[in-house]
């Protein structure tokens, strides 16, 4: 399937998705509440068959908190990214992917310990490298540790 062929099947799926064109990934972007009915689309149709999560990263960008995930379908051999973000660096939360993918259950942790990001209903959402007392999220732009002079805003 190639890159038009994606967007196509990602737009009957999510029409309010956007989209990215780079050369060597479609891009799709949607928002938090569209992401785990696209990517349990894009797992269980034959014609997408994305059945291998091989990244997901925490990204701080501008005033959003995003995760991109990066999939691959092992039977087609085409890859996709997908982008969600939210605004709310408060409270930010997002769908747990675990149910579909559950190499997630790691990365969900990880982008919880050091970005904040809460995966509702995580089996198992805890820190991974901070301990559990620790105030803030390390690799959040706007993170200030007094003790290290780290300001990375």
């Amino acid at each position: 399937m190639d890159s038009v062929q994606l967007q196509k099947l990602v737009s009957g799926i999510v029409s309010d998705a956007t989209f990215e064109e780079n050369k060597q990934f479609l891009t799709v972007i949607v928002s938090p509440s569209r992401l785990l009915p696209l990517l349990k689309s894009l797992k269980e149709n034959p014609d997408s068959s994305f059945d291998f999560l091989f990244c997901i990263s925490g990204v701080d960008i501008q005033n959003k908190l995003m995760v991109v995930y990066h999939l691959e379908s092992t039977a087609h051999g085409h890859q996709v990214v997908v982008k969600t973000a939210t605004e709310d660096r408060e409270k930010p939360e997002m769908d747990s992917i675990v149910g579909l993918y559950r190499g997630a259950e790691l990365h969900e942790n990880e982008i919880f310990d050091l970005f904040g990001i809460v995966f509702k209903r995580h089996p198992n959402l805890r820190r991974m490298f901070m301990p559990d007392d620790w105030n803030g999220y390390p690799l959040r732009k706007d993170y200030v540790d007094e003790v290290n002079i780290i300001d990375l805003s």
